[in-house]
């Protein structure tokens, strides 16, 4: 299943846009409202929170049906979310207008033209499809879309999906393992003994000087400075994300359909750096490697390709020639592998790649008997 949000241009007339403000207006205010009474009560029950307060919803603030259901779906997932970033019942407050519209129920496409559902009435609306008309037709299915307004225009956000067939073990015909990195963001080895390095000099020397600038402007601790942080990190997170699209599809691009790629799970990256050096400590454990990991599946699956995440454990300490494993053997300093047992040597992050491709070599060989 392939996944994506693509976020729609709207065109909309003065009419237009006023019943689409008042209605997300409403929608937030809604949302804020039974917000208070979800963290007071505890209760993400749907059907229980629908007898509770479905019909004041719907009188209090002259709700659609739909919109009223709408409504306690988006405080329920705000919640549930919330928890799952390990903030329990702390109040949730939303700050902007926006309205979630159901597909086929609060919004629809025909004839070229987006049907929205509001406070007055369904409204038709042109939108911008230029680079999008490969999304619509009957391969991807729309989902819940949000209505936000943003830079003077007003969007659809919405999440697509598509059915992809899954690769299967028999079916891989290369093997390539990824290791991450700062100095080299990744570096591969595939089967035909080829190794690619993806430099991150650049993106570290980058981050260095965000992070500079953030640390200058905290000195001042004025709202204007708190401000400028703000804008700074949100700058540097589509920064990081940018560079990891570039990589991620430039691996899916460069092998082969039917490619198996070796990633170690680095989820706890940051428990396993608190021994770096405070100087070098925020570029350690702040690059989005997860956030690598996911681009780099779903675009995998795209190109007919599979992801296999493996421990991290002794893959910088094992050598691939003899198997010998030692922390000798790895010079963090220089960089440089050098097998204390039969004295093989290359770049440490080569054969961190080198040994994710064996890990990825034992995988198939145990599951599948395949020629690659």
């Amino acid at each position: 299943m392939k996944i994506c949000q693509q976020l729609i241009q709207l065109y909309v007339n003065e009419s237009q846009a006023e019943s689409l403000r008042l209605t997300s207006k409403t929608y937030q205010k809604a949302c804020n409202w039974l917000s208070e009474k979800v963290v007071v009560s505890k209760n993400l029950n749907q059907r229980q929170l629908n007898n509770l307060y479905y019909k004041e919803l719907r009188q209090r603030f002259g709700l659609k049906s739909q919109m009223a259901q709408s409504v306690m779906k988006t405080v329920i997932a705000s919640y549930k979310s919330a928890q799952s970033n390990g903030h329990e019942w702390s109040l949730v407050h939303y700050k902007h207008p926006s309205y979630d519209v159901v597909w086929n129920r609060d919004y629809s496409l025909n004839e070229r033209l987006f049907s929205v559902n509001t406070l007055a009435g369904r409204i038709k609306l042109p939108f911008e499809s230029k680079g999008m008309q490969k999304y619509f037709n009957d391969d991807w299915k729309f989902g819940t879309a949000k209505l936000v307004y943003k830079f003077n225009k007003w969007f659809l956000h919405i999440p697509m999906t598509k059915g992809i067939p899954l690769l299967k073990e028999q079916d891989v015909t290369n093997i390539v393992g990824i290791d991450l990195g700062i100095n080299f963001l990744a570096t591969s080895y595939d089967s035909k003994g080829k190794t690619t390095f993806f430099n991150g000099r650049k993106v570290k020397h980058k981050r260095g000087q965000f992070k500079a600038v953030r640390k200058s402007l905290q000195q001042r601790q004025t709202t204007s400075a708190r401000k400028r942080i703000r804008a700074i990190g949100q700058r540097e997170n589509r920064y990081v994300r940018d560079v990891n699209h570039q990589v991620t599809k430039a691996l899916v691009e460069r092998y082969p359909k039917g490619t198996l790629f070796v990633v170690e799970d680095l989820t706890g990256i940051r428990q396993a750096t608190e021994k770096v050096h405070v100087k070098n400590r925020y570029v350690s454990v702040s690059w989005a490697f997860y956030q690598f990991r996911q681009l780099l599946e779903y675009k995998a699956q795209l190109y007919g390709h599979k992801v296999m995440v493996v421990s991290p454990k002794y893959t910088s300490q094992t050598c691939p020639k003899c198997g010998h494993i030692a922390k000798r053997n790895r010079n963090k300093k220089t960089h440089t592998f050098t097998c204390v047992n039969c004295s093989y040597q290359s770049n440490d992050d080569r054969i961190g790649a080198m040994n994710l491709y064996r890990k990825g070599m034992a995988y198939i060989s145990d599951t599948v008997m395949v020629k690659v």
